[in-house]
């Protein structure tokens, strides 16, 4: 004989060993344990999200390595293979400490890299953070040089401070001016401009006497300079100052970007007027210390 289950459905007939669910327990020991899970789900949805609100401080430190191999026009024969480390917006400050860009220098170093160049904003919020981080930057290591622009933030705190700060660590400054690299018989010239916003900027200075057959790297910390100058000599820009947006909403984009010119310089290679530009998210954070999908990066470049 069959018996119809509470949904109206036909139950299986009863055997000997068939084991019943019981209701469920309306015993005082019962509700303790209801209460019980209540109470721990209710901390781990706390914990959860406490754990969300941290994320993106988390991922501010949480720095990524990024690995491009860059076809750079007119590049010599001696050249290619060339590994540049490049470096944007460290921004040490009260935010961004010096623990943080040692792990960074470190990691870069470990790279081995034949050239390393720097994108600018290097401090942020006070002066008193020029000399620390040039002195940390100086411990970085490339055999064909390690050079530097400055950005924004570094002339709104002191363009003299970092001058003096950038010499004594052994960085080379190249704003408005440049050098030659040379391999055998072949040359790359690597040049810089004075940022965007806060200086002025001569591609006549950075480029020297290097004509449309050479190939020409210049560094500039806002890559909106890609759109005013069209100079055809230049056969790659290094930039950052945008930092990727430091901020982005999935589906979305980056909400915020210093830029004229919308997304479209926010990271990675983009295809300017004239020549590429790589725009390097940055180490270190501007204003609020957080990251959401955008995490910092140090990148490594393969020229051929």
């Amino acid at each position: 004989m069959q018996r119809r289950g509470r949904e109206g459905m036909a139950d299986q007939p009863m055997a000997a060993n068939v084991v019943e669910v019981p209701e469920a327990d309306a015993s005082p020991a019962g509700r303790i344990s209801r209460r019980r899970f209540w109470k721990r789900a209710a901390i781990g949805v706390a914990a959860a999200s406490a754990a969300g609100a941290s994320y993106p401080l988390l991922e501010a430190k949480w720095c990524r390595l990024t690995r491009r191999t860059l076809a750079v026009r007119n590049l010599p024969a001696s050249f290619r293979g060339l590994s540049v480390a490049y470096l944007s917006d460290l921004h040490h400050g009260p935010y961004v400490g010096l623990d943080y860009l040692r792990y960074v220098v470190d990691w870069t170093n470990s790279l081995k890299p034949d050239l390393v160049l720097l994108g600018g904003d290097y401090v942020s919020k006070s002066p008193r953070f020029i000399g620390p981080v040039c002195e940390v930057m100086g411990k970085l290591k490339a055999p064909m040089g390690r050079f530097a622009v400055l950005g924004n933030h570094d002339n709104g705190e002191s363009t003299p401070e970092c001058h003096t700060q950038l010499d004594r660590a052994g960085l080379e400054l190249i704003d408005n001016s440049g050098r030659w690299l040379r391999r055998g018989g072949d040359r790359l010239r690597i040049g810089g401009v004075g940022d965007l916003w806060t200086d002025v900027q001569s591609i006549d200075a950075a480029l020297e006497n290097a004509d449309e057959g050479d190939a020409s790297i210049v560094l500039s910390h806002n890559p909106d300079f890609a759109e005013y100058c069209r100079d055809p000599r230049i056969s790659l820009m290094l930039s950052g100052h945008t930092h990727g947006g430091q901020v982005v909403v999935p589906n979305v984009g980056a909400i915020i970007l210093p830029s004229r010119f919308g997304r479209k310089y926010a990271e990675g290679l983009v295809e300017g007027p004239a020549y590429p530009v790589y725009v390097g998210r940055g180490v270190g954070t501007s204003g609020p210390p957080v990251r959401f999908y955008c995490r910092p990066e140090i990148v490594l470049l393969t020229l051929v």
